[in-house]
């Protein structure tokens, strides 16, 4: 029987090893370091950190794919220098390996830029301090394209990355069908923000005039995180802090905040920092996120700043190659001591916290902020959801019923009737929207985006849907919001407001037309005489005079420009004849007209366009100011004494001052004035405020905004009676 034989197979010689060409190589790694448009930016930023820069401004196109522009104010780089700086291996930060063991700066490697080269189009302009001009350079596959150019630049470095991936079409395709990097960008700033407090940060789309990251030098880490991821979110952080100094366990000290129990959200916010560095811990994520699910069920994604300062020969920089992950010498000891600390702090909280309000919350700093509208409802209704009753709110930003004149018996003012309804006004300024069209000039603009930058967020909400109370005295007006009672000043109110749409309004403002003109020269007089009553001689006289007279010249030569941009007309005979409306049923009190024009001839800097535009409208801002008026409030304590006239009189054949009853003109005057006052904040100001006013940051802790009650913390209160 024949069988067939096995064959061997074929003889085949291994394949060749061969020598990689650099640019693959090159283009291999840096696929490795800048995975996505924010690694870049990370990268940037960190340059930008390590330059010593408080000022650091990001734009972003299409996620970063079409183009990636960091400008920041720090120390710039040598001319000298420009030729290697985006080869790879190339760093200011360390000579030799062992540096690595003390490393404190955030880039170390020198592969950042160099990577960016291989896949991107990379251009640099830089300065340093001392030199006339700066120079903008472009590099290519890690070698510069051209000499340096001499430019035009501020202080600082501008590195502008264009066209990301483009010779990596699969990496560039992936990332144009996924979801937009640019919400991953702006969490990383933020969280830049909330650590590097003393360093101001911005980020926006190209093009776009609002930008959606804006944080400015804080003094406490607290007031950085509220002004960044909003009061809701601060309002329920703890202070923690946690150290060790034995040298046979661990050496560390950790400070941070973490969320209480009224906190609540849909993932986990984690912003780690060690040693000044961003970075990413998962296993003291978990070990902290399962404290919270043992302790706090409801609150079992919480938000965590921590920032671990340890010894440079512990902390292992090295270990991947984005450098987001960091390898701690003993690591389990440090979590351990880390969630033990967190644990006896959540242990500490109050058992009661089933009553606190458990509303989800999304801290993206990207998502708009949203505000559940608490509202009182019937509860016996059928098919209604009852409503806790610690989260139940009497009034709300539609309904005037609840408001305090409906629980006080107040005594109408007298003389005193609203020429409109309050239906037809909450029309009127309704439809007064700001004009889209404001003057061609660059300045306005830039002072709009300016106060537009600076809005907080947290405090735009509880003004878009708070509810006016009442007037708790002549500077304080009572607001709800939710389930807060909040004091607000209303001059500082008023005032900010004023300032705002006087710019929004620029050049576009209807008249006042005073019943009959008034010279300047007089009315800066009498500003003059009231700020210095006491002062008498006639050298005094006279240089009041010189100076009404040229103030008032002055103020006639820029009649042109008030009238043309800020709708205040001055005729030829030197007299004020008309202002600007600047909110519709509002006219400002007339009796500081002097001190306003005073502050337009002394305070104005006529020199510099847009700083003469911010200080007219300043003034402007403090004229149009609810301020109280100037007679005392009748119903003040003590007020009523003012307006008791007294006369002489015949008492037993002497004359002796006697009382000869109350001044009923003035008084009427007076009560007139303070109605007004009050009808014009509840039924013009806070209805305006909700379509147009946007409240800067720094309303959040000068005391323009104070918080007075909260609904929960008052049952809190209650269960422990």
């Amino acid at each position: 029987m024949e069988t067939d034989a096995v064959l061997p197979p074929p003889s085949q010689d291994p394949p060749r090893i061969q020598r990689l060409d650099e640019s693959v190589v090159n283009r291999i790694a840096a696929g490795e370091v800048i995975q996505r448009p924010v690694a870049a930016v990370k990268e940037l930023v960190e340059n930008s950190l390590d330059a010593g820069s408080t000022s650091i401004h990001v734009v972003i196109k299409d996620g970063g794919l079409k183009l990636i522009q960091v400008s920041d104010d720090g120390h710039g780089i040598r001319y000298d220098d420009l030729p290697i700086l985006c080869e790879r291996h190339t760093t200011s930060k360390l000579s030799a390996f062992e540096d690595l063991q003390s490393i404190k700066s955030m880039g170390f490697r020198g592969e950042a830029l160099a990577s960016m080269t291989y896949v991107a189009h990379v251009t640099v302009s830089t300065i340093t301090s001392g030199q006339l001009h700066g120079y903008r350079v472009s590099y290519r596959d890690g070698v510069m394209e051209h000499e340096p150019k001499a430019c035009a630049a501020v202080k600082g470095t501008q590195v502008t990355i264009e066209n990301l991936f483009y010779n990596m079409i699969a990496r560039r395709k992936t990332l144009q069908n996924s979801a937009d990097d640019y919400p991953k960008i702006v969490d990383l700033l933020c969280r830049f923000a909330i650590h590097h407090k003393n360093v101001s940060f911005s980020c926006r789309k190209h093009g776009a005039g609002a930008v959606d990251v804006h944080s400015v030098a804080m003094s406490t880490r607290l007031d950085a995180i509220r002004s960044v991821y909003g009061v809701s979110v601060a309002r329920s952080l703890m202070k923690i802090e946690a150290s060790d100094a034995n040298p046979s366990t661990s050496v560390f000290e950790m400070d941070g905040f973490i969320s209480d129990s009224s906190y609540s959200a849909k993932k986990t916010t984690m912003v780690l920092f060690i040693n000044e560095r961003l970075v990413e811990c998962t296993a003291l994520k978990r070990a902290i996120e399962i404290i919270y699910a043992a302790t706090l069920p409801k609150a079992s994604k919480p938000f965590i700043y921590m920032s671990l300062i340890l010894p440079p020969e512990h902390v292992d920089v090295n270990v991947h190659p984005t450098k987001r992950e960091v390898s701690l010498l003993n690591q389990e000891v440090i979590i351990e001591k880390i969630q033990s600390v967190i644990e006896l702090k959540l242990g500490n909280l109050n058992e009661s916290s089933m009553y606190q309000e458990q509303q989800a919350v999304d801290c993206s700093p990207v998502s708009s902020v949203s505000a559940n509208k608490a509202s009182c409802v019937n509860t016996s209704t059928s098919g209604s959801q009852k409503i806790p009753v610690n989260k139940m709110v009497r009034t709300d930003s539609q309904d005037p019923s609840g408001r305090m004149h409906a629980y006080l018996q107040v005594k109408p003012s007298r003389h005193h009737e609203s020429s409109c309804g309050l239906n037809s006004l909450r029309s009127s300024i309704r439809q007064r929207r700001n004009p889209k069209e404001t003057a061609d000039l660059t300045s306005v603009q830039e002072l709009i985006d300016e106060f537009e930058r600076d809005c907080h967020s947290g405090l735009l909400d509880t003004v878009r849907n708070c509810t006016y109370v009442g007037m708790a005295d002549d500077d304080f007006a009572l607001l709800q919001h939710n389930t807060h009672l909040y004091l607000a000043n209303v001059v500082n109110l008023s005032k900010e407001l004023m300032y705002q749409l006087v710019l929004q309004r620029f050049g576009y403002f209807n008249a006042i037309q005073l019943s009959e003109p008034a010279p300047l020269q007089e009315l800066i007089m009498l500003a003059l005489t009231e700020e210095d009553p006491d002062s008498e001689g006639i050298e005094n006289d006279d240089l009041k005079v010189k100076i009404a007279q040229m103030n008032a010249k002055l103020l006639s030569e820029k009649s042109e420009l008030l009238d043309e941009y800020f709708g205040i007309h001055v005729d030829p005979q030197a007299n004020l004849s008309r202002l600007p409306v600047i909110l519709d049923q509002y006219t400002p009190d007339m009796d500081r007209a002097p001190e306003f024009l005073l502050c337009l001839g002394n305070d104005v800097t006529w020199n510099d366009e847009k700083v003469c535009f911010q200080t007219i409208a300043a003034a402007l801002g403090n004229f149009y100011a609810m301020h109280p008026p100037l007679l005392p409030n009748p119903s003040s304590e003590g007020g009523s004494d003012f307006y008791k006239r007294q006369g002489k009189g015949n008492v037993s054949g002497g004359n002796d001052m006697v009382e000869e009853g109350v001044d009923e003109e003035l008084l009427s005057e007076a009560e007139n004035a303070w109605a007004q006052r009050e009808w014009s904040i509840q039924h013009v100001l806070f209805p305006s405020m909700r379509l147009f006013f946007k409240p800067p940051t720094s309303m959040a802790t000068n005391g323009t905004f104070v918080q007075v009650a909260s609904l929960e913390k008052l049952y809190k209160v209650f269960e422990r009676c």
